[in-house]
């Protein structure tokens, strides 16, 4: 067995994955790499028990002079750790050369919402804020909030206080509690116990005599009457939308926003936010399509239709799957039953001819089977190319989709050589037709399991070698991949599939 060959790459090589150049600057530098971004990461020697930072070239930058540890926060930024007597935790934060940015001290560090521009630094009981350059923003005080994108919330005397990532405090105004900015708001409790949304400055900009319990909906606003546990809806104005009587209130939070759906009695009312009405319904789950309707799940035969806002039954509870797909800036929506599938556009007409199967949803296409063969078809004039020299492509499952996975991933695929590769929704080959076999997985991973020659290897969709093909078998193990070679055992941990499919 040949084994594969790995060669190092610069970071200017921007499609390689972090995961694969962990991999080359492992073998090149005989330490374990064990994290790697933004063309730097870290390296474990278990004989001394230090880390050093590396480059993307395999040049080892720094080493640290303790038995601790380095935690690579943003591109050359680090915090370089080590434990001394009585459990005391020193910490710096260093760049890539070993540099102290902020000095080594009985500190942590704090890194809150992975941000690029800020650290809380944490010492004697009290907290600052500095940047990534060691310049001090907010000075030490009792506690320190990041809220939001730029604000900071700072205790002060038992009260909270709103600053700027200047340093600046921006009212008198003070508050009970700290709270958290989105979209230039944020939800309080005032003086007075009231509801209340204010802005940046911490300006008043709406006060509530309901119990509102979060902006979510915005500009609409869901409340809560403590003494019943029931919600409501209201505008921004106070205007009562919808009484303080149902189990639940749930706002889209993800596609067009275009409703908020309250539940009672296991049954939905649907609040158009277009023309600011409630659609009292008869169904317990509903999901959004296109123009008005919603697919509607049938617990019982666990069957799916689609009805309109009206609660109309347009299509029965009779498919096995039913989603809303956008393709080439067009909305459609597909059906799956049995032998049955169709593709409708917004006027409900079905785009697809008979016997058509479709296989992968791609943002500007879809690849399809007709009579045996295979296809890139076009939304836009319905025309189909046929994948030369394709004999059969791997099925996925459709619980890979959800509203972060809204496209299918690339396709395996086995040519008319009976040998296994991978195209993406262009139909584009993306790994070679060199494989007796290609395993991918159906939640969204990225790595896929190559055979060859009887034994078992790890790939990606990128084609890149993470684990040669020198195993007896493979086991998938939720978040990791288990792999046997004379019975001996190793892993590989999945990094989830994260790459956009437009880039395959």
């Amino acid at each position: 067995m040949k084994k594969l060959v790995f060669v190092l790459c610069s970071v200017v090589c921007t499609a390689q994955t972090n995961q694969y150049t962990k991999i080359l600057l492992s073998r090149k530098t005989g330490k374990v790499v064990s994290s790697y971004a933004d063309g730097y990461g870290t390296v474990y020697d278990p004989g001394s028990k230090k880390e050093s930072v590396v480059d993307s070239l395999g040049t080892i930058t720094f080493e640290s002079p303790y038995k601790g540890s380095i935690s690579h926060i943003f591109k050359n930024r680090f915090i370089l750790r080590y434990e001394e007597g009585n459990y005391k935790v020193k910490s710096a934060v260093i760049d890539e050369k070993g540099n102290e940015l902020i000095p080594m001290d009985n500190q942590n560090f704090n890194t809150p919402w992975l941000s690029e521009e800020w650290i809380i630094s944490s010492k004697e009981g009290k907290e600052a804020v500095f940047d990534y350059h060691g310049k001090e923003i907010i000075p030490y005080s009792e506690k320190i909030r990041l809220s939001g994108k730029n604000r900071f919330f700072v205790l002060k005397d038992k009260k909270w206080r709103l600053y700027d990532v200047t340093g600046k405090q921006l009212s008198d105004r003070e508050f009970n509690n700290d709270y958290n900015f989105e979209n230039g708001k944020a939800l309080i409790i005032n003086e007075e116990g009231q509801s209340e949304i204010i802005g940046l400055n911490g300006e008043t900009l709406h006060t509530f005599s309901k119990k509102v319990q979060n902006l979510y909906a915005y500009p609409y606003l869901i409340t809560k009457n403590n003494a019943t546990g029931k919600y409501g809806l209201i505008d921004i104005q106070g205007n009562t939308l919808a009484d303080e009587i149902f189990n639940d209130i749930t706002p889209e939070y993800f596609g067009k926003k275009e409703y908020i759906y309250l539940t009672k009695n296991n049954k939905i009312t649907v609040f158009n936010k277009k023309d600011q009405k409630l659609y009292p319904g008869n169904f317990k789950y509903l999901n959004p399509l296109l123009k008005d309707l919603f697919s509607v799940y049938n617990e019982k035969s666990k069957k799916t239709g689609i009805i309109d806002l009206e609660g109309n039954m347009i299509f029965p509870q009779e498919y096995d799957f039913v989603k809303a797909f956008t393709i080439a800036g067009n909305e459609f929506i597909y059906l799956k039953k049995e032998g049955e599938e169709q593709f409708l556009d917004t006027a409900l007409k079905n785009i697809i001819s008979e016997g058509t199967e479709i296989l992968g949803f791609y943002p500007d296409t879809l690849i399809v089977k007709k009579e045996n063969k295979y296809y890139r078809f076009s939304v836009a004039d319905r025309s189909m190319s046929e994948l030369k020299d394709i004999q059969h492509i791997k099925i996925q499952d459709f619980e890979y989709f959800n509203p972060l996975n809204q496209y299918s991933k690339p396709l395996v695929c086995k040519n008319n050589d009976n040998l296994f590769g991978v195209i993406n929704g262009r139909g584009i080959e993306i790994v070679p037709f060199m494989y007796e076999d290609i395993i991918a997985f159906e939640n969204f991973e990225n790595e896929i399991v190559i055979k060859k020659e009887g034994k078992y290897g790890v790939s990606n969709f990128q084609h890149e070698p993470l684990k040669e093909i020198i195993y007896d078998k493979f086991f998938w193990l939720k978040e990791v991949l288990k792999l046997e070679k004379d019975k001996k055992t190793d892993f590989i941990y999945f990094t989830r599939f994260k790459d956009k499919l437009d880039r395959l």
